[in-house]
C-alpha cells in the first residue's frame, strides 16, 4: 500500500488502520474482544487499559492518518481524552491559558478540579492573540483553544496562536471535533495536540460515546503515562464500531457540510432569527481566517430566535429535526446550550460568553435541505 500519508482521504478513512482478517479473508476488521492476553513469548504484552488490543492499535493509526500525525490514542470519550491530555503535561504550579468560549464540559473541568492540584489558569476574553500573549507568565505551559468553538462559532488563528506558543516554549492543544479531520487539520499550522470527542463526527451515528487524540510519538507516549492510570480507555466493541463509522467519515462530513452552508443563508434571511452563527457566512467576522485555516466549513452552526419566539417551545414544534443533547450524527438536530452544554456556568458567565437563552445550537445532517426548511418554519410559524 501506498504510503499513508499519500492516500486519498477517502482511502484512508477505508483501509488505513485495518485489522487483518488472517484467517478468513473477511472485508472488515475482526473484533478482539478478549481482556487478557499472554504475557510470556510476546512481542507485545496487550491489556485493555492500556491502549494495545489489536482492534485499539489500528483503530489509532487510523485516527492519526486522519489528522497527519505520527500517533493517536482513543478513549471513551471526549472529556476522558481532554482530562488525560490536561494532566500529562500540567503540574502543580504550572499555568494554562484557556480560549474563553469553549465546550462546558472542558470549561467545568478547569474551575472544578483543577484549584485541587494547584493549577493556576487563565481564561482570555476573546480569541485574538493578543489576548493570549497577555496572560503568559513564566510558568505557562499550555495554549488551549477551540476553533470552530462552542457553541458560537467562533474561529482561532491557529498558525499565530503555534507560534506564540513556540516562542514562549509552551505546547498547544486543540478541540478539533466541530470542524473534524475533513475540515481542519490542525498539524498543519503547527498545533501540537489535537483533540476530539469522536462520539460526534468520527462516530456520526449518534450511538457511540469515544475520544480521541493525535499527536507526536513523543507527545501520546506522554499522554499514555497518565491515560493508564485514569482508565479511560474504550471496549472494543466500540473501537470496532468507531473504525466501521470512521469508513464513511469524509462522505458524510462533505454533505453535512454543504447542507449547513445552505442552512445558514436560509437562516440569515429569515426575518425571526436576529443572528446566525457560521462561519462559512460573509457576514462572519472571521469569515476570510475561517477560509484559510478550513478545507470546509463545517456543519455546525448556531442561530439566535427572535425575542418573542420561545426557544423550548420552538423545538417541541419541530417534526423532524430532534431536539437532543449531542451533535454530528446523520440526523439534523438542535439544542439550547444555556439548558445543556453550558447549564453548568453561572447565567453571568454564560451571557458574558454570549450564550442567551433564544441560542439555538444546529447539527445539520444529511436530510434535504428543502425538508430542513419547511420542518424550521412551520415550527416559526405556529409561534408567531
Amino acid at each position: 500500500m501506498r504510503n499513508d500519508k499519500k492516500l486519498g482521504i477517502n482511502t484512508t478513512c477505508v483501509h488505513v488502520g485495518e485489522v487483518k482478517d488472517i484467517e478468513h479473508k473477511g472485508a472488515v476488521s475482526p473484533i478482539y474482544m478478549s481482556t487478557s492476553y499472554a504475557f510470556d513469548g510476546v512481542d507485545v504484552k496487550r491489556y485493555p487499559r492500556y491502549f494495545n488490543t489489536p482492534n485499539q492499535e489500528m483503530l489509532c493509526k487510523k485516527i492519526a492518518a486522519l489528522e497527519k500525525t505520527e500517533d493517536g490514542l482513543i478513549f471513551s470519550s471526549g472529556m476522558a481524552a481532554i482530562s488525560a491530555a490536561m494532566f500529562a503535561f500540567l503540574k502543580t504550579g504550572d499555568h494554562v491559558i484557556i480560549q474563553q468560549v469553549i465546550y462546558g464540559g472542558t470549561f467545568n473541568l478547569i474551575v472544578s478540579e483543577f484549584d485541587k492540584y494547584g493549577i493556576e489558569y487563565s481564561f482570555t476574553e476573546s480569541d485574538k492573540v493578543e489576548d493570549f500573549k497577555s496572560l503568559i507568565k513564566q510558568n505557562t505551559k499550555i495554549l488551549y483553544i477551540e476553533t470552530p468553538s462552542n457553541p458560537l462559532l467562533g474561529i482561532t488563528d491557529l498558525e499565530v496562536i503555534s507560534k506564540l506558543a513556540k516562542a514562549n516554549n509552551c505546547l498547544t492543544m486543540i478541540d478539533n471535533t466541530f470542524a473534524s479531520p475533513i475540515n481542519q487539520n490542525p498539524v498543519d499550522f503547527g498545533i501540537d495536540i489535537i483533540l476530539h470527542s469522536a462520539t460526534k463526527y468520527m462516530g456520526g451515528h449518534s450511538d457511540i460515546s469515544a475520544g480521541a487524540i493525535a499527536a507526536s510519538k513523543d507527545h501520546i507516549a506522554q499522554i499514555w503515562k497518565t491515560a493508564i492510570n485514569f482508565g479511560g480507555n474504550l471496549s472494543d466493541q466500540t473501537v470496532w464500531l468507531l473504525e466501521r463509522s470512521l469508513k464513511t467519515l469524509n462522505l458524510r462530513v462533505k454533505e453535512q457540510t454543504k447542507n449547513a452552508q445552505k442552512m445558514a443563508e436560509y437562516l440569515e434571511g429569515n426575518t425571526n432569527i436576529n443572528c446566525v452563527y457560521y462561519p462559512g457566512l460573509k457576514s462572519h467576522p472571521q469569515y476570510e481566517l475561517a477560509k484559510k485555516q478550513m478545507k470546509g466549513f463545517g456543519a455546525m452552526l448556531s442561530f439566535e430566535l427572535n425575542e418573542t419566539i420561545d426557544a423550548m417551545e420552538f423545538q417541541r414544534n419541530l417534526q423532524l429535526i430532534k431536539p437532543s443533547m449531542s451533535l454530528a450524527g446523520l440526523e439534523s438536530t438542535t439544542v439550547s446550550p444555556a439548558q445543556t452544554t453550558h447549564a453548568l456556568l453561572s447565567e453571568e458567565a454564560r451571557l458574558e460568553r454570549g450564550i442567551k437563552d433564544g441560542l439555538i445550537r444546529f447539527s445539520v445532517g444529511i436530510e434535504e435541505v428543502e425538508d430542513l426548511i419547511s420542518d424550521i418554519e412551520q415550527a416559526i410559524n405556529s409561534l408567531v
